[in-house]
Formats: C-alpha cells, structure tokens, sequence
C-alpha cells in the first residue's frame, strides 16, 4: 500500500480542539458543562457586516477574486493599520489568508527551509509547533514561565538571536497568558532585532484591539522603523469583530514576503470568497463600538478571574493584560489526589477537572507550559462565576 508523506506524520491535531470536543461530546451527553477552552470570542458583528454580506451577495459576479485580496479589503486594512501606527505601506505591502492561521502557515512556507531554525517564546500558542514540525523547521523554544510574568526578556532574546534563526515570531497580546508587553519592554527587545539583520520578525498580533490598563498596543517597527524591513505583522478579523468563522487573515511587511505568499495563494486558495470580503470590509472600516465594548467587558472579567485564581492558595496566575485568557501555574495540584483520581501532570489535572465538575480547561503543556492551564473566559456571562466556583471547589478537595 502506498505511504503518506513524511510531513503527516509530523502533523498532529490541536490540542485546543481535542479538549473542546471532548467537552461537547460530555455535554451531548447530558453533562452539565462549562467550557473554558476554545478561544473564541462568543460575540457577533455589528448590522453593518451582516448588511455588506447581503449587498454582495445580491450583485455576486461568481468570479475568481485576486490572490493578494480584493482591492476594497487591502484599502481598508491600509487605514486599519495607518490608525496602529503603521504609515507608508500599499497594497504590494499587503496579503490575504483564510484567517491568521493559514496567513502563518503561508509565512512558514515562504520564509523558512527545511533545517532553518525558528524562535519563539514558551508559553506560545500551539499552532506555532505545529506549524514548524509540518514544513521540517527546527524550533528555538525560549521558555518564559510565570515567575517572569511569561515574557520573553532582552537577554533571552538576545541569546537566541545570536543562533542566528532564519525567523522570530513574536505574539502580542498573548495567547495563552493575556499577557502585554509595554511600549519599554517592546523597545528593549527591539534593541535586541537590530543587532541581528539576518533574521526575520512575524508578530502575530490578532489580539491588538483587546489590550486593557491603558497599556495600548505597540510593534517593534514603532520602536525601531528600521525594522520595517524585517517585520510581518499579522492580523484577523476574527478576534477584534468576532468573526472567527469568516476565516480573514491578514499581513503587512516587505513587498517581497507580501509577493510571496500572494503567490501560495495562487496556488492554495486562490482568493477570499466576494461576500466573505465585503464583510471584513465593513467591519475593518465600520463603527468600532462592538469591539471597544467588549474590551471593556473582557477586562470586567478578568478582574473576575483573576480575582478568583489568586484566591486559591498556591496558584500563581501572573495578571493579564490582554486577550481574553488566564494561564494560572496549577502545580501545586501535582502529586495530590481528587476522589481517589491522582493527578501526577497538568493534563492529568484537567481531564479529572472536566470529569469530577463539568469544566473543561486546556493543559499548559499544549503551550510548552506544563506546569499551567489556560482558561478562555468569553463564555456566557451566566457560567462564568459558577465555573470558577467549581474550579475553586476542586482544589479545595485535594487531599
């Protein structure tokens, strides 16, 4: 029989998905359960998108589109990313995915040869493994954990640098801490960019619109314009308007690195559907009170679970800043056990959580973090003080 390639076996499910259906097989079943792991943002677009998607669906022309993005969508995300700070880029800086995943997944394939060497931080979200394993790349993980707040440092940085890897990716808001850096910590790494000409910067920031405490978001070509000519920066639709089933991903950098996955477009998708860019449109250039409310609503509740994590003691939970998830460190569960079940690891911990209270969390090791779990707290308003409570009842009852 014949064999698959070599790359499938390299290629293996996601973690994060693997936990939310088994959550909703739990609950098909009768369980009563709260799901805090798939990162979704659990509110929809404004009148406005749904409207554009009609208006195009009526005048629909059935044709393929451009492969770099319709010229409406590269206009708007020009003035999306103009109100970011980024000014001088045209539509030959510009390219289009089905959603950030893919728009990485074109990157990797652009930018990085089997062997080359790609660097990122730990705790880091799970797709960058993943991808890296698929195209044959090896990875530079720098492991940040929670006693540094989960944040790469300047030295860190620097040493991993000096490896010279062909790329950095860089993710800010994180996923999953919610962790920010600020505009001195982005400038102290951005000293650490210059000194390494040879090496290229993705920073995945799909998450720039969600920043709390008055931090504001800020990019390494902020700090260092210089590297403009090195930096991808990555954006969606999905998190900031949620949109995450539109499947709308978006970059600008180099014309080259635009040009190139404009290209594997050509030849993976060919373009975004015509309805599908009507309403990234309209939400990239529409009223953006939708996401402004959520923000403040996404910071309400983590004040909510961060209170909650920090009461359970021995849990260390780093305050986020950011996105909408918590990444508590769980070890003190370690070694103990919960009605009879031990728990030796995180995985052991959350598979007993969601068996013994319906919770379902992912484990940090999914994010090379394994002494953690990630809670996304965009569940209904409704669960998520129950859940927490149950969270809390669990550890009480370790022994």
């Amino acid at each position: 029989m014949p064999q698959l390639a070599q790359r499938v076996g390299r290629a293996k499910p996601s973690a994060i998905m693997v936990i939310a259906e088994k959550a909703k097989q739990l609950k098909a079943a009768g369980r009563d359960i709260i799901s805090f792991s798939i990162g979704v943002p659990n509110f929809l677009p404004g009148e406005h998108v749904y409207a554009a998607a009609r208006e195009s669906l009526s005048h629909d022309s059935g044709q393929y589109g451009s492969n770099r993005g319709a010229d409406a969508l590269l206009d708007a995300f020009l003035k999306h990313i103009e109100a970011l700070g980024f000014t001088g880029y045209t539509r030959m800086n510009l390219s289009i995915g089905i959603g950030a995943k893919q728009v990485l997944y074109n990157l990797a394939e652009a930018l990085l040869d089997e062997g080359d060497e790609i660097a990122f931080a730990a705790p880091y979200w799970t797709t960058y493994r993943d991808i890296a394993d698929i195209v044959g790349a090896k990875t530079n993980v720098m492991h940040c954990g929670p006693e540094q707040n989960y944040k790469l440092t300047p030295a860190q940085l620097d040493a991993a640098l000096a490896r010279k890897p062909k790329v950095f990716l860089f993710n800010n808001p994180s996923n999953p801490t919610g962790m920010v850096y600020t505009r001195e910590e982005i400038a102290a790494l951005a000293e650490m960019l210059v000194k390494y000409p040879d090496t290229w910067v993705i920073t995945d920031d799909i998450y720039n619109a969600m920043v709390f405490d008055g931090l504001g978001y800020h990019n390494f070509v902020h700090a260092k314009p210089e590297l403009r000519e090195r930096v991808i920066f990555v954006d969606s639709v999905s998190k900031t308007y949620g949109m995450p089933g539109w499947r709308v991903g978006l970059l600008a950098g180099p014309e080259s690195v635009a040009k190139a996955v404009t290209t594997l477009n050509s030849n993976h998708i060919t373009s975004l559907p015509e309805v599908v860019s009507a309403a990234a449109v309209a939400a990239l250039s529409g009223p953006q009170d939708i996401p402004q409310v959520k923000c403040k609503d996404f910071a309400d509740r983590r004040d909510i679970v961060f209170t909650a994590l920090t009461a359970i003691p021995g849990v260390v939970c780093p305050r986020p800043q950011g996105a909408f998830y918590a990444f508590p460190d769980i070890s003190v569960a370690f070694g103990k056990s919960h009605g009879g079940t031990k728990i030796g690891n995180d995985v052991e911990f959350c598979a007993a959580l969601l068996e013994a209270t319906g919770v379902a969390c992912v484990p940090g090791s999914a994010f090379g973090e394994p002494r953690a779990m990630r809670i996304s707290y965009t569940c209904p308003a409704a669960q998520l003080q129950p859940g927490l409570q149950r969270i809390q009842q669990f550890f009480a009852e370790l022994t």
